[in-house]
């Protein structure tokens, strides 16, 4: 699975919009039933407009009915030779999306990988819990 998924990350790259930051990356999140749902990062010239890929996938899935904790686990390509992790936004929101078991596979280009559970990218989350 692994080899299969970083051709499909390899090929969504080229979907990334990222002309200020020359920075393409690319996420595929694998539900619980096996649907897969890809993103890229999608820049704007105003930077906080801008959608990071992870977040871009998982929103993905969410539109199309899923719910949190559907999610199975998700991978992370950055258009780099050494492997890149997720920005703390995106580790906020695959947080809530995600058990704390589920993996989160960060790849480089050239087919180095880690892989982490949730728990361990986001040792001490913000919840639903601290805002009660």
């Amino acid at each position: 699975m692994v080899i299969e998924m970083e051709e499909k990350l390899l090929k969504l790259l080229s979907n990334s919009y990222s002309p200020y930051s020359k920075f393409r990356v690319a996420s595929i999140v694998v539900m619980k039933d096996g649907k897969e749902f890809g993103g890229v990062n999608v820049e704007n010239a105003s930077y906080g407009a801008t959608i990071c890929a992870e977040r871009n996938a998982m929103f993905k899935a969410i539109s199309e009915g899923y719910k949190p904790h559907d999610f199975e686990s998700i991978y992370i390509m950055c258009d780099t030779d050494h492997i890149s992790s997720c920005c703390f936004i995106c580790r906020q929101v695959i947080e809530e999306m995600f058990e704390a078991d589920k993996k989160v596979i960060l790849m480089s280009r050239n087919g180095d990988k880690k892989e982490y559970a949730v728990r361990d990218l986001c040792p001490v989350p913000f919840n639903s819990e601290d805002l009660k």
